[in-house]
Order: structure tokens, then C-alpha cells, then sequence
């Protein structure tokens, strides 16, 4: 499998995994974005695999407010 298709492949389970947990906790991208006190834009860029590091940091902040650090 060529490279760029695996981390397409890996992007889209982070999202799927984020999401799964979101809904878990009845959470929309507004919520989460206001629990962490970001803009929504920034928050859904993480969720949805961004790879700057601003979004690696927000990723970090969800995985821990969704309970996901052990994941």
C-alpha cells in the first residue's frame, strides 16, 4: 500500500475513534471546541487529522478530555 494512502487510511481512523467518543459522551464539535475554550475550526482541523502542530496539541487536549490517553 502506497504511503499516502496509509496515512489517509490513519487519518480517517483518529477521526473515526474521536468522533466515536464524542458521541459517547453525547458531545458536538461546538462543545468539545467550547470545553476546550478554541475556535471550532481549529478543533474540527485536529479531529479530522491536520498535521500542524497546533493541531497535534488540540488533538492531545481532546484525547485527554475524551479519556482517550491510553488509546
Amino acid at each position: 500500500m502506497p504511503l499516502e494512502e496509509q496515512l489517509d487510511q490513519a487519518k480517517q481512523a483518529l477521526t473515526i475513534a474521536i468522533k466515536k467518543k464524542m458521541l459517547e459522551k453525547g458531545w458536538s464539535q461546538a462543545e468539545l471546541a467550547g470545553t476546550l475554550q478554541l475556535n471550532r475550526g481549529v478543533v474540527s482541523r485536529a479531529i479530522n487529522g491536520d498535521a500542524n502542530p497546533q493541531s497535534i496539541e488540540t488533538r492531545k487536549k481532546i484525547y485527554k478530555i475524551l479519556g482517550m490517553e491510553g488509546e
